[in-house]
């Protein structure tokens, strides 16, 4: 992100919440239940992705290949991969220490599982730990989003027939994209990572 993203303190304050807290969060009610008003978030025109992304792929190449599938659309969203959307989401969260870049577009380096990192190191490393699941590519979205105090911030968004989902290292609930409080400024495009797209308002 051009600016500084996310709230660290709130960030820690998540993290912090603990095991018995995150487990409720994670189970409150089942994948058919959460469906918004917007299940899906509307693509607008392609635009280039932040320059920080295109630094990313130079350093993590596989995360960034396109890669073929005989089906296309957003995944059924199951039992089992809402429990693993949970998990890789309450795991990653937990994992990194919230840190703030202080350094702005000169400090932005976007790195997988670190021990300390921004809400960019939680979108990918939670995007990385999916693929590596098995999850197909098209339905894991980076997507960059401006919070109500003016910074922008990172999350993952997750394409699926129920609607789209958002990861966010700033809340251990996973909520509808049209549940969360933050104006959407572009995503990855399903079919080519390498390029986004702007957010239609709706």
């Amino acid at each position: 992100m051009n600016r500084a993203c996310g709230s660290v303190v709130a960030a820690a304050l998540a993290v912090m919440i603990g095991g018995t807290e995150w487990a409720r969060a994670g189970r409150t009610a089942p994948p058919a239940t959460l469906r918004a008003i917007n299940p899906r978030i509307e693509l607008g025109s392609p635009t280039l992705p932040p320059l920080a992304y295109t630094a990313f792929c130079l350093r993590y190449e596989a995360e960034c290949l396109q890669r073929r599938s005989f089906r296309g659309g957003p995944i059924r969203l199951t039992e089992d991969r809402w429990a693993a959307l949970q998990e890789v989401n309450r795991a990653v969260n937990l994992a990194i220490m919230p840190a703030r870049n202080e350094l702005g577009l000169a400090g932005e380096e976007w790195v997988i599982n670190p021990n300390h990192g921004d809400c960019n190191d939680y979108a990918v490393s939670k995007r990385h730990e999916l693929l590596q699941l098995g999850w197909p590519a098209r339905v894991l979205l980076l997507g960059e989003v401006v919070l109500g105090s003016g910074e922008h911030h990172l999350v993952l968004l997750v394409r699926t027939r129920s609607g789209d989902f958002v990861l966010d290292n700033l809340t251990p609930q996973i909520k509808p994209w049209s549940l969360m409080p933050y104006r959407w400024v572009r995503v990855q495009i399903p079919g080519n990572h390498r390029l986004w797209a702007t957010i239609r308002r709706p």
